[in-house]
């Protein structure tokens, strides 16, 4: 295990700046989620990192040791793609063993080691397939032992479930967190996906445009976004904006107020609003509001939901204030009620 660090790096692609200056550390042992939308840079981090894409200015430490000018192969750091990468003419013990026949590991040991790499995935019992054979979940399994089989400083993993249903999805990133514990291997995951972003990370470092907005654990980045970018981005249903005078709440002016819908309260007090849908979703429903012509959503039980052109009377429990221009945040969260 490893710490890992980018140091003001910057990844230029001809005229386009894919990364700006990002200074990020992980600390050894720690599960750091890269989150952001397409195109932001994530996967380009990712790819400096591993030593794939050299920088165009800045440092790439691991373990304390500058690789910026180091060879992928040299840097013991391995890697997980969206698109499994598996060999089809290989079975799945070939597939997890190839790295270790590159490197002209003794057949003994490649198979003993490929072996328990197979059983802390497990795929112990698939050995003897061929990727075809495999459905989404074992060829992921089979991508990551052929990770694990590596023995190295840090997994670098990028958008690996994506190509899974929702349910096949929750389920890997359960095991994939209880993996990553298990193993204590420093590791970078890359997401655009903010669900998986805050159920698993230690951390989550928030990227637009190839410059880190936060850096934070999951708590702080969805509690206390540093602007409204990271303010909306982060959070299901996203968090909304609107005049703080149309909420009854005292603000510097000009103002943004950021509500999340978890943090609207609806009774017998409180700003009107008019009920303009209404979204069911299992024990919950999602009530859109008209609040003086701007746009509020609140979570609601179920079991009380409102119609579409009732009135209600709203209160926001937690408020987020940014400035209009800059987009930073100016306080918050503040409780108001």
């Amino acid at each position: 295990m490893a710490s890992l660090e980018l140091a003001g790096v910057s990844k230029d692609f001809g005229p386009v700046r894919a990364l700006r200056g990002v200074d990020l550390a992980v600390a050894d042992g720690e599960l750091l989620v890269v989150l952001g939308p397409s195109g932001c840079g994530k996967s380009t981090l990712l790819r400096v990192l591993a030593g794939l894409e050299e920088p165009t200015a800045g440092r790439v430490l691991i373990g304390g040791r500058d690789v910026t000018r180091l060879h992928p192969a040299r840097r013991n750091v391995s890697m997980v793609f969206q698109s499994y990468a598996l060999f089809p003419h290989m079975t799945v013990a070939e597939n997890i063993g190839f790295g270790l026949v590159v490197r002209e590991v003794p057949k003994a040991e490649a198979r003993e080691r490929a072996g328990r790499a197979a059983e802390t995935a497990g795929v112990a019992h698939l050995l003897d397939r061929r990727p075809e054979q495999l459905s989404g979940g074992e060829r992921q399994r089979v991508a990551l032992a052929r990770a694990i089989v590596r023995e190295p400083d840090a997994f670098l993993l990028d958008e690996p479930l994506s190509n899974l249903d929702l349910e096949l999805r929750t389920q890997m990133r359960a095991e994939l967190k209880e993996l990553q514990r298990r193993l204590g291997t420093t590791t970078v995951y890359v997401t655009h996906d903010q669900v998986e972003a805050l159920t698993l990370g230690d951390r989550i470092a928030v990227l637009r445009d190839g410059a880190v907005q936060q850096v934070g654990t999951p708590d702080e980045v969805w509690g206390e976004p540093v602007n409204r970018f990271v303010a909306r981005f982060v959070g299901s249903p996203p968090m909304h904006f609107l005049p703080p005078a149309a909420l009854g709440v005292d603000a510097p002016d000009g103002a943004v107020a950021g509500v999340r819908p978890e943090h609207v309260a609806v009774g017998p007090d409180g700003t009107p609003a008019e009920v303009t849908l209404v979204e069911p979703v299992g024990s919950e429903a999602f009530v859109h509001l008209d609040v003086s012509g701007h746009e509020l959503l609140a979570r609601v039980d179920a079991a009380a939901r409102p119609r579409p052109g009732d009135t209600l009377r709203v209160r926001p429990m937690v408020v987020h204030l940014f400035d209009p221009e800059t987009g930073d945040r100016l306080s918050g969260p503040s409780g108001n009620g």
